[in-house]
């Protein structure tokens, strides 16, 4: 959601009420929540005429919108098994419809990465695995961080060899956490874990914890090591998409950020960006880049972070495609 989008829809909250705003939370993520509240905390006033056109906008959309089948569970296996052909739609339908079986796990969703992490100290690392590739990866990320070298990267090689997860794995979790699975015995196994979720976890840990955990990871198995690499997109790798992906990328970040993201490109990566847009916006952004102070790394990694997440969030869309391959110093 745009920002644009995302202060709309911070309107209509707040026109509501806070009851009837409150319901609407019950159903979002924690990231919609926490962005929405953001935003919500930043309007300080809104014109009447800005609140008409916004609920006129929500009427007209509502309007067009209805209940078009009536078993909504069947319409999507059958669409999405005419779609991509029964095996690959099965594994998907699998996550989609039996999503709310891990009640237990999203709720950790809701929790800073410290109390996950204190949740999880001492747990065995083949559960803490089981555990982490159900949340976002930048989340589980920030949990690694909490725990010790050893433990961080005991927990990524199973993270990278999980071949997924059976419900019985899942259940000695239940007195740390409370029900982790709704119905577990039902649910087949997820398919969940392996060396993908490990490089996106690994991809949002930082430069110093992303090369500790990969040397020990290659040197109980280089192999596997060599395929969490090959499946890791890293900031240097916007190289490799090309200019229309580019294009898209920059509408969704903000100046400040790029700018300070662009601190610790390559002279190739930079330029790359320069072409992608306007002359009078390059200028600008080259003297901008020329005449900031030093910045710290983990400030740059921080602002780098975020602009990966657009960059796979914008590949979950089609619009890109990707070809993947501390210390606070200064830049």
């Amino acid at each position: 959601m745009d920002d644009q989008g995302l202060e709309d829809s911070a309107i209509l909250l707040m026109s509501l009420g806070e009851e009837e705003a409150a319901e609407v939370f019950k159903h979002l993520a924690p990231k919609e929540v926490q962005r929405l509240g953001e935003t919500i905390a930043k309007l300080k006033t809104v014109s009447r005429e800005r609140v008409e056109q916004v609920l006129a906008r929500f009427t007209s959309d509502a309007g067009e919108t209805s209940m078009l089948v009536g078993d909504t569970d069947e319409y999507v296996k059958s669409v999405l098994r005419k779609a991509l052909g029964d095996d690959k739609a099965n594994l998907l339908i699998d996550r989609i419809l039996q999503g709310g079986d891990v009640s237990g796990i999203e709720s950790l969703k809701w929790m800073d990465p410290a109390s996950v992490a204190e949740l999880l100290r001492n747990e065995h690392p083949q559960i803490v695995a089981a555990i982490l590739v159900h949340l976002e990866f930048d989340q589980a990320a920030d949990v690694l961080k909490n725990f010790t070298e050893r433990q961080r990267n005991e927990v990524m090689v199973r993270v990278a060899t999980l071949d997924g997860i059976q419900p019985s794995a899942l259940k000695d979790l239940n007195e740390v956490m409370g029900k982790v699975l709704a119905g577990g015995e039902r649910m087949k196994k997820s398919m969940m874990g392996g060396v993908k979720p490990a490089a996106e976890i690994i991809n949002m840990m930082g430069s110093a914890i992303e090369t500790s955990v990969l040397d020990y990871i290659r040197e109980a198995d280089g192999d596997l090591a060599q395929k969490i690499m090959d499946n890791m997109f890293t900031f240097d790798d916007l190289l490799k998409v090309d200019d229309r992906g580019i294009q898209a990328l920059l509408k969704e970040v903000q100046s400040e950020s790029l700018i300070v993201a662009l601190k610790g490109a390559t002279p190739e990566l930079r330029e790359k960006i320069f072409t992608n847009m306007s002359t009078r916006a390059a200028e600008t952004l080259r003297e901008d880049l020329e005449s900031r102070g030093p910045v710290r790394v983990s400030e740059v990694e921080a602002e780098q972070k975020e602009m990966l997440k657009i960059v796979r969030r914008l590949a979950d869309e089609g619009q890109i495609v990707l070809s993947g391959g501390g210390d606070d110093q200064f830049l």
